[in-house]
């Protein structure tokens, strides 16, 4: 990945929205859930980006969404 690249946790495999509002982002890989993007607060506490960004498949939500509604 290249280094001057803004990690985006909205496009990583490990990241989730939860129902807190005191806590609305996660990270799976990291078993942790903040008010700020985890890529951000990983930057923040240690000083060096995230190393468990792992990009998600594009395509993935629309044919498992697309092949449920066709089912239908």
């Amino acid at each position: 990945m290249d280094e001057n690249k803004k990690i985006k946790c909205h496009n990583c495999v490990h990241f989730f929205i939860t129902w807190e509002s005191d806590h609305p982002y996660g990270c799976n890989a990291m078993n942790f859930k903040g008010k700020q993007i985890p890529s951000a607060i990983v930057l923040r506490t240690s000083g060096k980006r995230c190393m468990l960004y792992k990009e998600k498949n594009k395509n993935t939500f629309g044919k498992s969404f697309n092949k449920s509604c066709d089912e239908s």
